[in-house]
């Protein structure tokens, strides 16, 4: 059992590297803020199809290389939970969030945060604290998780 925290530890640490690379690089060669809500929502709303481009890619990239790492695992177990209903609704309240904050976790809180930027940590806080509350609300109250 102790080895699988200390591998779990690496991937987080890993995983984190990933993104920020990512968030530096991205920044270094487009000049503007990684963020994965807005560079979709651009998509969406039409604000953004003068760089389609590298948007569907960074998307893809999003989509399509988790199930290539699952090879890399014994099992994929999120410990959370199995039920499809909770996660459909999840990702949906974590969407809208996204649009309430203007922004999601990659803009305000790797770049934000990396930043400095006050409204990236507040909304970084916030965020933290409603996924918390929620996380609290569905596990003890509700008992869906």
């Amino acid at each position: 059992m102790s080895g699988m925290i200390e591998q779990d530890w690496i991937w987080g640490f890993v995983g984190g590297l990933m993104i920020g690379g990512a968030a530096g690089l991205f920044l270094l060669v487009n000049g503007r803020i990684m963020g994965a809500s807005g560079l979709l929502g651009g998509l969406v709303d039409g604000s953004g199809w003068s760089n389609a481009g590298e948007r569907i890619a960074f998307i893809a990239g999003l989509v399509l290389v988790p199930p290539l790492l699952v090879p890399l695992y014994d099992t994929v177990d999120t410990h959370i939970t199995d039920n499809l209903a909770v996660v459909i609704v999840a990702g949906l309240l974590v969407g809208i969030g996204t649009r309430l904050a203007n922004g999601c976790t990659s803009g305000h809180g790797v770049c934000g945060i990396s930043r400095l930027s006050l409204r990236g940590i507040v909304a970084t806080v916030f965020y933290l604290l409603a996924g918390g509350l929620a996380m609290a609300l569905a596990r003890h109250v509700l008992g869906i998780i």
